[in-house]
């Protein structure tokens, strides 16, 4: 009998879309969090729904602009600062290449790797010089080649996490008549939306996801009850 015939190709699954949930999160999070304070806040200021509304729009069009923007140049200081690293580094393979090979051998130590294999894979590292440079990049530095494109990428997801999280708050204010009926909606609903983000969030970074929930929701109603009681002390 062939073993083949009982063998199944290996695959494995990994997650690969950590820089995406970094970005979902910074802004879903900021857009259900900082909305939501704003508003909980004026409640206890003001009387009218409308000048609440009108505040959280204003606020939800600047924070989404202010986190994109931010989420576009902290995207751009990681490709320069990878492109910096890099010619740092081919400069060093080219003008001290004795010391880069001795950086490879403490690199390949730490695995464990006979002096003799060791000393093969250097030579044949350096061999191929864009090999030996994406390995020191890698390995020693823990650098990897951001995307072309990631920068602008980043910055619409964060935006556009901004922008949905923050509608959320305001809704109960749009369709109630008085700040005292919207609040007490706009925090069960905010709350709810911040706790089943926050359990998401634990299930796809593969944190404790009730935990995490607990942690992001809790955030949300410090937050809320903070602008709350500031409001309250100078209306």
């Amino acid at each position: 009998m062939s073993l083949h015939s009982h063998s199944h190709p290996h695959s494995e699954s990994h997650f690969r879309g950590s820089l995406a949930i970094r970005d979902w999160v910074v802004g879903m999070s900021d857009g259900l969090t900082v909305p939501f304070a704003l508003a909980a806040g004026l409640s206890a200021a003001v009387h009218d729904n409308r000048i609440i509304v009108t505040a959280g729009i204003a606020e939800i069009v600047a924070g989404s602009i202010a986190m994109a923007l931010g989420g576009y140049l902290a995207g751009r200081t990681e490709i320069e600062h990878y492109d910096g690293e890099l010619k740092r580094e081919a400069f060093e393979i080219e003008h001290l290449p004795d010391r880069e090979k001795q950086e490879v051998r403490d690199i390949l130590h730490e695995y464990s790797l006979s002096p003799e294999t060791t000393e093969k894979v250097v030579d044949e590292l350096f061999k191929n010089k864009d090999a030996f440079l994406r390995f020191m990049m890698r390995f020693e530095l823990g650098l990897e080649r951001p995307g072309a494109r990631q920068a602008s990428i980043s910055a619409f997801r964060i935006g556009v996490a901004y922008l949905v999280g923050g509608t959320v708050p305001l809704v109960a204010y749009v369709v109630l008549n008085t700040p005292q009926e919207a609040l007490g909606w706009s925090f069960g609903s905010t709350v709810v939306s911040l706790f089943a983000f926050g359990y998401i969030k634990g299930r796809l970074t593969g944190q404790p996801a009730f935990i995490s929930a607990v942690k992001v929701s809790g955030i949300g109603i410090l937050a809320a009850a903070a602008a709350f009681s500031v409001a309250l002390l100078f209306r």
